[in-house]
């Protein structure tokens, strides 16, 4: 690889000290190097797009990798803005827990190494597409690289879930919300909410509830070829309800009784660079020690 592009998250690197030690070192070596540093960007600089992402153009033409510098939280952002480009994504961890950002900070410099030797293999993580379709609104289209949340809104009760699967009734949950991840996602909130961990290389969606109202709700793993529909029922003491379609906790876009999200599989994929020989079961036990 010839050709770099860095994405910083400022909170992480506040100084630009390894964003500056990575671009040096590149550079040094004869490579060419842009940086940009991950900020929240106005609606003059990003029209229609939320706050915080990342504007896929201003990555050069010819550009054959995206060093991404934070968290898995920058990383998973940076995977969703720049997925048109198809350009493969290296995370340097510089937070507390990375499942996805690979290198730590001591190992960077090495990382680089083998970046410009060719040394590393691709891997093909599975995205998740979302339609929200709404009564009043119309419809939001989306894609999501760790997970799809749909949660209850405003009151802390719990909302009635319809879930289907390939239009067919599955279940219907009394719950705080319904997660619907990707195998990358089930790490994330979907654990935290008791979800199963899976593969990262599989193709399947995993549908967890969030605080179920009954003792006996589980996560349910399906096909990567199903499609999941969640339509938002009734409360226990109003006819309408409010709450939200969130797309990997950034985009959140607002629902009521009636409408309905479908889930399923996207066509497109996020490349994510592995440089080091450690194996997903390797890298779970690290960062599951002591808990």
């Amino acid at each position: 690889m010839d050709h770099f592009y860095i994405i910083t998250n400022r909170e992480k690197d506040q100084d630009l000290e390894t964003t500056r030690q990575i671009c040096d070192y590149l550079r040094a070596h004869g490579k060419l190097c842009t940086v940009r540093e991950y900020q929240k960007l106005s609606r003059e600089e990003a029209p229609g797009m939320p706050a915080g992402y990342t504007d896929a153009d201003w990555i050069p033409e010819g550009t054959q990798c995206i060093l991404v510098l934070g968290g898995d939280g920058t990383l998973i952002q940076a995977a969703r803005d720049t997925v048109n480009r198809r350009i493969p994504l290296l995370g340097v961890n510089l937070g507390n827990l990375g499942y996805l950002a690979e290198i730590e900070k001591a190992g960077v410099l090495d990382a680089m190494d083998s970046l410009m030797a060719d040394d590393y293999t691709l891997e093909p993580r599975m995205m998740l597409e979302g339609l929200v379709c709404r009564k009043r609104e119309g419809t939001v289209r989306n894609l999501a690289f760790n997970d799809i949340v749909v949660n209850r809104a405003g009151a802390l009760r719990v909302i009635d879930y319809e879930i289907y699967v390939n239009g067919e009734f599955l279940n219907r949950y009394s719950a705080d919300g319904i997660i619907v991840s990707t195998p990358t996602g089930s790490t994330g909130y979907s654990l935290s909410a008791g979800g199963p961990i899976v593969s990262p290389m599989a193709s399947m969606i995993v549908v967890t509830p969030i605080c179920p109202h009954t003792l006996t709700a589980r996560s349910i793993v399906l096909s990567g070829e199903d499609q999941v529909t969640i339509r938002l029922g009734s409360g226990r003491r109003v006819d309408r309800e409010e709450a939200f379609a969130t797309f990997d906790g950034e985009v959140s876009v607002p629902i009521a009784t009636g409408d309905y999200v479908e889930i399923q599989k996207s066509e497109k994929t996020a490349e994510l660079l592995k440089i080091s020989k450690i194996s997903f079961l390797e890298v779970l036990r690290n960062k599951m020690r002591g808990n």
